[in-house]
C-alpha cells in the first residue's frame, strides 16, 4: 500500500488518535454531573459542539478529521478512501477515546465518575426506538459533514468548523432525553469499557453506522452526485487510485497586491 509508505498517513493516524481522545476527554468531561446540582442539557451539547469544531478546525486539514467510526464508514462506503485508511482510521479513533476515557476517569474525583458512561436510554424508551433515534441524530450530523466538507463548494459554505459543532449540539440538544446521545462508536465504547457497562451498547454502534451509511448515500449519490463510475470507486477502495484526505475546505483568499512606497 502506498500509503504505508507517507508520512502523511500516520500524521493522519495520530491526528484521529487524538482528535478522539480530546473529543471524549472534553465532551465527557463536560457531561459528568456534578455534586452541586444535575445535569445541565445545553452544558452538554454545547460542550461536544465546541470540542467537535476545534477538532475540526485543528486537524481537519491532517485527518479530515473524523474523529468518528461512523463517519470513516460513511466516507468508506462513498468511496472517499481507501479500506486501508478506514480500518487504521477506526483503529485510531477507538484506542483514542479509550485513552480519553482513561485520562479523564484518572482525575475525576470518585463521587463524581458515577454517569462517566452517560449513553442511558431512558427506561421509557426501547432498544428498537434508541437505535431509531440514534439513527437520526447521526444522519443529519454526516449529511452535514459531507456537504461542508465537499470540495465542490469551492469554500462558499461559511465556516466548516461551525456548521459541524452546531450540527453536533443539535443532536445532543434532540437526543439527551432519548439515548443519552451517542453519534459516535468511539464516543460510546470508551466509558463502557472503562467502567465495564456493556447495557444495551449495541445500539450505539448500529444506530450512528447505519445513519451514517444513510447520510452519505443521501448526499453523494442523491442531493449531490459524485460522477465516478464503477471501476474507480473500487479502485480508491482497495487503494490504487490515490485522492487527498477529505479535509474542510478553505474559503477562497483575496490575490494580495504587493506595493512598495515611494522613497
Amino acid at each position: 500500500m502506498w500509503e504505508a509508505r507517507s508520512s502523511s498517513f500516520w500524521r493522519a493516524i495520530f491526528a484521529e488518535f487524538f482528535g478522539t481522545l480530546i473529543y471524549v476527554l472534553f465532551g465527557l468531561g463536560a457531561s459528568l454531573r456534578s455534586i452541586m446540582g444535575p445535569l445541565n442539557i445545553l452544558q452538554v451539547a454545547l460542550a461536544f459542539g465546541l470540542v467537535a469544531a476545534t477538532m475540526v478546525q485543528s486537524i481537519g486539514h491532517v485527518s479530515g478529521a473524523h474523529i468518528n467510526p461512523a463517519v470513516t464508514v460513511a466516507f468508506l462506503l462513498s468511496a472517499q478512501l481507501s479500506i486501508f485508511r478506514a480500518v487504521f482510521y477506526v483503529a485510531a479513533q477507538v484506542l483514542g477515546g479509550v485513552a480519553g476515557a482513561a485520562v479523564l476517569y484518572g482525575i475525576t474525583p470518585v463521587a463524581m465518575r458515577g454517569n462517566l458512561a452517560l449513553n442511558t436510554i431512558h427506561p421509557s424508551v426501547n432498544v428498537s426506538q434508541a437505535t431509531v433515534v440514534e439513527i437520526f441524530l447521526t444522519l443529519q450530523f454526516v449529511l452535514c459533514i459531507f456537504a461542508t466538507y465537499d470540495e465542490r463548494h469551492d469554500g462558499r459554505m461559511g465556516s466548516v468548523a461551525l456548521a459541524v459543532g452546531l450540527s453536533l449540539t443539535l443532536g445532543h440538544l434532540f437526543g439527551m432525553h432519548y439515548t443519552g446521545v451517542g453519534m459516535n462508536p468511539a464516543r460510546s465504547f470508551a466509558p463502557a469499557i472503562i467502567t465495564r457497562n456493556f447495557v444495551n451498547h449495541w445500539v450505539f454502534w448500529v444506530g450512528p453506522v447505519i445513519g451514517g451509511v444513510l447520510g452519505g448515500f443521501l448526499y453523494d449519490f442523491i442531493l449531490c452526485p459524485r460522477r465516478r463510475g464503477i471501476s474507480e470507486r473500487l479502485s480508491i477502495l482497495k487503494g490504487e487510485h490515490q485522492i487527498e484526505t477529505r479535509a474542510p475546505p478553505e474559503p477562497p483568499g483575496e490575490p494580495v497586491e504587493l506595493t512598495t512606497q515611494a522613497l
